[in-house]
């Protein structure tokens, strides 16, 4: 009875699942037909879903036949229920309008049935999954990839966010929040050649490698993505693998050359130099932020807005050599005895004026004066900056917490970096002048440009560092 009674329950509960099962299957076929009929009577009506690929003056809008591949899932519904702005600011057919269309809506559930056609029926069979790895992204390939941008003419037609505010050409799909729309490997796709996709429209194809062009990918994935997690190299396996015995070797075949064997900035190559390589000897390397190592020996000197004679060694010696000499660096140099602070009041008159050959700014700078009232606000917001906050490394670093030039990292260069509390010296340089040197560098010297710095924070920084002067 029992046994009889079980069956009878287990067959019960088997006919409900097989009866939800199918529910489920035709609430899903239900849809796919809904989504089917919404493709035929609106979408086809501007949109292609299959074919090949056009040019766009043969098109009503943005070809459909890759939306599978194209869009993150949850972009595309907040767009089909009318919950994002126009992509194309002035129409996707710029020679027919300059106004944006308005797209239709469709409801939450409709978006859903849409979003799972375009998966199944259109995906490119030319993206190769995980051909980009988002996840090995850094900051320093986003500020490569917006130099790329800009130096390859993307922003000729696309706009995009800077400092708060839109720039570019607004003639193609606006880009300021292109991480939370495209999908990353379909991006990357695009990017080898648009015109794979949108034929003789005004596709510009870039004469970039295909580090330029991951770095780009990578500067448009976390556009709109404030939470964005940054790769940081140094954290790799490769760092916990460091060893100095193999960076002493490296040192020896790649870096003593300019260097010199024992770090002194004295290698063969150095008597040509100008600016004159860091002398490493005196630079206690334990004491240096580990990304500033990093970005300098892995990408070059450029990189930071230092001179070009540092090469990038990152292709030559692989990401182990860079942790090896980094490692190498860090036991080796231990710098020199800290140097006296500067005497009370700070040094005055001739002796505290240094030599330079720095290039004088264009005239419309030099006769600009700060724009931002002297506060005590002002001073404290760049003082802020001088000693922390300013990327890819901090004021402070070579220019000292005084102001007097003397700081963990002012000691390697030749000539030595400026001594701010020497007011002779200040009076004489424009605000126009130390605004230029602090975007563009100087070069001859050690002093790196900071051209990403918001121009606010510059005038900021100007008021702090006269603030030294004694």
């Amino acid at each position: 009875m029992n046994v009889r009674r079980e069956k009878r329950v287990a067959g019960a509960a088997v006919t409900l699942l097989v009866g939800l099962l199918s529910f489920q299957d035709l609430s899903f076929a239900s849809d796919q037909s809904r989504a089917k009929e919404l493709i035929e009577q609106t979408c086809t009506q501007c949109h292609r879903l299959e074919g090949t690929a056009d040019s766009r003056f043969n098109l009503h809008a943005p070809d459909l036949i890759w939306a599978g591949s194209k869009y993150q899932r949850s972009w595309l519904i907040r767009w089909l229920t009318g919950k994002e702005a126009p992509l194309y600011a002035k129409g996707y057919r710029w020679d027919l309008t300059d106004v944006p269309a308005k797209h239709p809506m469709v409801t939450e559930s409709e978006a859903n049935a849409l979003a799972d056609y375009f998966a199944e029926h259109n995906k490119d069979p030319r993206v190769t999954a995980g051909a980009f790895d988002l996840s090995k992204v850094t900051k320093f390939d986003v500020t490569f990839g917006g130099m790329a941008y800009k130096a390859h003419a993307c922003l000729g037609c696309h706009t995009i966010e800077e400092n708060g505010k839109l720039i570019g050409g607004p003639q193609s799909a606006a880009l300021q929040k292109s991480g939370q729309r495209y999908d990353k490997d379909w991006l990357f796709r695009f990017g080898l050649n648009p015109q794979d996709f949108v034929p003789h429209s005004g596709e510009f194809l870039a004469d970039a490698t295909e580090p330029q062009l991951r770095a780009v990918i990578g500067y448009l994935m976390v556009q709109g993505v404030s939470d964005f997690q940054y790769y940081e190299p140094w954290t790799s396996s490769e760092f916990s693998k460091a060893d100095a015995g193999r960076g002493k070797t490296l040192y020896k075949e790649y870096c003593a050359q300019c260097h010199g064997f024992t770090g002194k900035g004295d290698g063969p190559a150095a008597s040509g130099l100008e600016p004159k390589p860091a002398i490493h000897a005196n630079m206690p390397f334990d004491k240096l932020p580990v990304d500033y190592l990093y970005t300098v020996i892995n990408h070059g000197g450029v990189a930071i807005g230092k001179s070009p004679n540092m090469p990038y060694w990152g292709v030559t010696i692989g990401q182990q050599g860079v942790a090896d000499v980094i490692a190498y660096l860090k036991v080796t140099f231990k710098g020199v005895p800290d140097l006296a602070p500067a005497a009370a009041g700070g040094a005055q008159g001739a002796a505290c004026v240094q030599p330079r050959k720095t290039a004088t700014a264009p005239e419309n700078f030099l006769t600009t004066t700060n724009p931002l009232p002297s506060s005590a606000g002002a001073i404290k917001a760049g003082k802020e900056l001088f000693l922390k906050a300013v990327q890819p490394v901090a004021c402070v670093m070579c220019h000292g917490e005084l102001g007097d030039g003397k700081g963990l990292m002012g000691t390697a260069f030749v000539p030595p970096p400026r001594n701010f509390t020497c007011g002779v010296m200040m009076r004489d340089l424009p605000d126009g002048q130390l605004f230029w040197i602090i975007k563009n560098g100087s070069p001859g010297t050690g002093m790196m440009a900071f051209p990403g710095l918001p121009d606010d924070q510059v005038w900021q920084l100007i008021h702090y560092i006269r603030s030294l002067a004694k």
